[in-house]
């Protein structure tokens, strides 16, 4: 019995409908079959990040976090920049993944939504943060794919068969890798 490839999507924003979160309801939408795709949505639940917190009971959110990335074959990212880095948020939820060992040698990619020119400052953390956790970057699966709006449909993908088929390719290679 063969087991599909789980990717975990995580979404660096918390605002509803944003080009980040679009972008990975897209790749679950245009996984190829035998990839499962798994978004979480605890990003809002997380603790601030404290040493002292990181130890066994971890706090529940926390637990839930690293159990989704233990689970998971490799993880795809996007989240957008704020004041040039990652927003605090996100960068509080990698914080969480340092003290663990479960995203350590996981193949790891990430989509930077954001406008042309932009973006290269939450690239630049994420790879050094993402060293840190001992995470393995798979270059050829990180892509920068500008939302446009018009092309965002009611149910919150895009409609765009090019960006969907990069996704799918994306999601290919982190597949293989996992």
């Amino acid at each position: 019995m063969s087991t599909h490839p789980v990717i975990l999507l995580l979404s660096g924003s918390l605002r509803a409908g944003s080009s980040n979160e679009t972008v990975l309801r897209t790749a679950r939408a245009a996984a190829p079959a035998r990839v499962r795709t798994v978004l979480y949505e605890g990003l809002a639940d997380l603790p601030h990040f404290n040493p002292d917190d990181d130890a066994e009971p971890l706090p529940g959110p926390v637990a839930g976090l690293r159990a989704a990335i233990a689970e998971a074959s490799a993880v795809l990212i996007c989240t957008p920049e704020y004041a040039g880095t990652l927003p605090g948020s996100f960068k509080n939820l990698l914080d969480w993944t340092v003290g663990g060992t479960e995203i350590c040698d996981k193949p790891v990619a990430w989509v930077n939504a954001a406008a042309p020119g932009r973006g290269q400052g939450a690239e630049a953390t994420l790879r050094t943060v993402l060293g840190y956790t001992g995470a393995d970057i798979r270059d050829e699966a990180c892509a920068r794919i500008a939302v446009d709006r018009r092309t965002v449909a009611a149910d919150g993908t895009i409609t765009d068969e090019a960006v969907r088929t990069e996704l799918a390719r994306i999601l290919t290679l982190l597949a293989d890798e996992g």
